[in-house]
């Protein structure tokens, strides 16, 4: 269950809780979209409908990791014991219905394409990453599959911290539509000043899901998403660390040529929600240095590639609003085509 004082300040921030374990919010991107004022990079990119897509949680606060960067409020981090939960029929369809309920509201702004406010109503892509660790939720897979037999496409993104759960849904053929693992940092003493994980093997977990990405090609869209904080001047404590440095470059081919994902996702971090009070607006980088330093990952993957018989890697998409550039190596594939 989601403590009183945590379900407080959940609501607060605008979540629409659902049972023991779940949550649901109405993303930013949804709100512009509504009012034809911009969609998410992930119609751009994907051809996913911003105004239909339901940001949720099946494991709302439940994280192995308090991310430095992360906008969620890990300072009520429930851990990792996820015990009493609901399944995951009862979850979707109550999910629905609640988002339905943030949603209506919209109606009586003057600004918001009814049209589309109405569409809005039936979400066409289910999003695991409001907040919290959804591999933790025991009946992952099978809320994925019930998922996919009502046409939702599935976006789950996770921090790596349970391999076993990735090799199960691949065996039970329950995999989401695209997995997105969060490649924050590339060594491991900053990754442990990073993610401040409660699992004492955490580098170990996390490389053995980025060995397991290999054998998923075919099976799942792969995607690895690097977050990227700048370093400045300054005495706060967080001013100094960044996952931006020269010698990181090679760190992250590394992974990345161990992984072979389908896309890289360099993004800018943004100082939102409860990450303002870790670090600020100083801390985001602005597109053109994204996009600098993307092309210094892709000049050092391409250099590493021995045969030349392989495609070479390169700019698929930008989102300069986002400051997000993907990397890869077939755009084609890029538009998602079903659930």
């Amino acid at each position: 269950m989601i403590p009183s004082n945590v379900q407080k300040e959940l609501e607060k921030k605008s979540y629409a809780l659902v049972g023991k374990n779940s949550a649901v919010q109405i993303c930013n991107w949804t709100k512009n979209s509504l009012r034809n004022e911009g969609e998410c990079w992930k119609e751009k990119f994907y051809g996913i409908k911003s105004h239909k897509c339901c940001q949720f949680s099946p494991s709302v606060m439940w994280c192995e990791n308090s991310c430095l960067h992360c906008w969620r409020p890990i300072e009520l981090n429930l851990g990792i014991n996820l015990k009493e939960v609901d399944k995951p029929e009862k979850i979707i369809d109550k999910i629905i219905e609640e988002r339905k309920k943030l949603l209506i509201g919209f109606g009586g702004n003057k600004n918001v394409d009814k049209k589309k406010l109405e569409d809005s109503f039936v979400p066409s892509l289910f999003t695991f990453s409001l907040s919290g660790e959804a591999t933790l939720y025991p009946h992952l897979g099978e809320m994925i599959k019930n998922l996919r037999n009502r046409g939702i496409i599935t976006f789950l993104v996770t921090n790596g911290q349970n391999p076993k759960v990735i090799e199960r849904l691949a065996k039970d053929n329950e995999l989401p539509t695209q997995l997105t693992l969060s490649l924050n940092a590339p060594n491991e003493k900053l990754f442990n000043i990073w993610h401040n994980s409660l699992r004492k093997d955490a580098w170990k977990r996390f490389n053995q899901t980025i060995s397991l990405f290999k054998k998923l090609k075919g099976k799942t869209r792969r995607c690895l998403r690097l977050t990227l904080v700048k370093k400045i001047e300054g005495k706060g404590k967080l001013d100094n660390i960044t996952n931006t440095e020269e010698k990181n470059v090679r760190e992250y081919v590394q992974m990345i040529k161990k992984a072979e994902p389908d896309f890289i996702h360099v993004k800018g971090f943004t100082s939102i929600g409860n990450a303002r009070e870790r670090m600020g607006y100083e801390k985001q980088p602005f597109h053109s240095e994204v996009k600098i330093y993307a092309k210094k990952i892709l000049q050092e993957l391409n250099k590493q590639e021995k045969s030349k018989n392989k495609k070479k890697y390169r700019v698929l998409a930008e989102e300069e609003r986002s400051a997000v550039v993907v990397l890869g190596k077939d755009k084609k594939m890029m538009k998602i085509r079903k659930a």
